[in-house]
């Protein structure tokens, strides 16, 4: 590694950044002088890291890129919180350092007084977001209005939850209507949507963004991998795969690499987004095993065999020629279902401390995108007109009925029909899957 270090961990002048930077902007036909404009819409925990590492990388660069991200206004930050982040920049020298440099300490004293309030962008400016306080950042350009950050932006990013980035896209649409040239979008979210009508399919958030904007699906990627986001940020390493047209993927795999954060890129975009929505599915049942088995492995691997079954089974169904799930797939799915907002909130409602009726937004965590995402899958795989042979008993069935681990939490987060210990006794107990049950990958 060449350059200096800032006390954030950013790397300033090595590793070939300029080149990549100029590499991108000629692609984009950017002209000398021209800035290239990169937004992140939403400032959830991943939305915001993503941000920040462009910032370290690239945002000293001025005179040929601007980074930006945006977030909805009026969030305020509770007493709780803001005490619990003047602790956190306490102990932090390099942060309070900043802070004093900057000017901005003294309102964090009087936050942590009940003096003043604080809101969620305005700490976002500072390096702080607010479902992830433990973990500060480099101070980031927030803009509040959304017309502005997106209007002229060269490459836009997807932070938001999939259960709200319809919504936001068709607003951002109607601020495109004048445009000329097409923006290149990387979307970040997990989840899906199920359709029903007139045949039963999945949308996927990429899918949802083309539907919403009319840009062209060459234009839209999927960027995922085995991380958590304040680990990617503390500089432990890890990769990501980006997926999508050949045209965008190789050379934005390339812009966004980084010592610590190495990203590949994949032509599978539907396979990806399908697992990185049930990865999310399943993460909530392992938090669950996890707490009511006191953290046993054999459990927990026992879970991780099932879950596994049932999750290349729904990809297989519905998508063709899916990538098989190894390797980077793989990994993905373990470290969610290691650690991660799904599979700790799992665990909460294992140990009672949470429960189904408080919602899937829940203070500190921000979206927990499984809960949507296993009402989606459910619905979509219980139509009648996507039934499948029985392995054993000769008939045909709904393929929801051959995912009993699915069933079970749809019962549970959804339905509300039964306690978070059935998805226990799903692996360990009685009503446990047989063979027969559990559908093996070639099935």
């Amino acid at each position: 590694m060449v350059g200096s270090v800032h006390v954030n961990g950013s790397v300033n002048g090595g590793n070939g950044c300029e080149e990549r930077l100029d590499e991108l902007r000629r692609l984009l036909g950017k002209a000398d002088g021209d800035l290239l404009k990169i937004v992140s819409i939403g400032a959830g925990a991943w939305g915001s890291v993503f941000a920040a590492l462009l910032q370290d990388a690239y945002g000293h660069y001025r005179e040929k890129v601007q980074i930006r991200i945006w977030r909805r206004p009026g969030r305020t930050v509770d007493r709780s919180t803001a005490e619990h982040l003047f602790e956190v920049i306490n102990s932090r020298e390099d942060v309070l350092r900043r802070l004093i440099r900057r000017c901005a300490y003294l309102k964090y004293v009087e936050a942590r007084l009940g003096d003043r309030k604080l809101y969620a962008d305005e700490i976002l400016k500072d390096g702080f977001c607010l479902n992830m306080i433990e973990t500060p950042l480099c101070p980031l350009k927030v803009v509040t209005n959304l017309q502005e950050a997106v209007w002229d932006a060269d490459i836009v990013v997807n932070g938001l939850p999939s259960t709200e980035t319809r919504e936001v896209f068709e607003e951002i649409s109607k601020y495109w209507k004048e445009r000329i040239s097409v923006p290149v979008i990387i979307s970040l979210a997990k989840g899906i949507e199920a359709s029903l009508d007139p045949i039963p399919r999945i949308i996927t958030p990429t899918q949802m963004i083309s539907s919403a904007t009319g840009v062209p699906t060459e234009n839209i990627l999927y960027l995922g991998g085995p991380n958590i986001a304040s680990e990617i940020y503390n500089k432990e390493y890890a990769n990501a795969r980006i997926c999508g047209s050949n045209k965008w993927r190789k050379p934005l795999a390339k812009f966004l690499r980084q010592p610590h954060f190495i990203v590949w890129d994949n032509s599978d975009l539907v396979t990806h987004e399908v697992m990185g929505g049930l990865k999310n599915v399943y993460a909530i049942g392992a938090g669950m095993v996890a707490a009511l088995t006191n953290e046993s492995a054999t459990s927990k691997s026992v879970y991780f065999a099932h879950c596994t079954s049932e999750m290349i089974f729904i990809t297989h169904l519905l998508t063709e020629q899916p990538e098989k799930l190894a390797g980077p797939l793989l990994a993905d799915t373990y470290v969610t279902l290691l650690k991660g907002r799904n599979a700790w909130y799992g665990q909460m409602l294992a140990k009672g401390e949470l429960s189904p009726d408080m919602g899937d937004s829940i203070k500190g965590k921000g979206m927990i995108q499984g809960i949507s995402a296993v009402g989606a899958f459910f619905e979509l795989l219980s139509q009648p007109s996507l039934s499948v042979q029985h392995p054993e008993e000769n008939k045909q069935v709904a393929p929801a009925e051959l995912c009993p681990i699915l069933k079970r939490l749809y019962r549970i987060l959804i339905k509300r029909f039964v306690s978070s210990i059935a998805i226990a006794l799903c692996i360990t107990g009685p009503g446990a899957p047989s063979k027969r049950h559990s559908p093996s990958p070639e099935r």
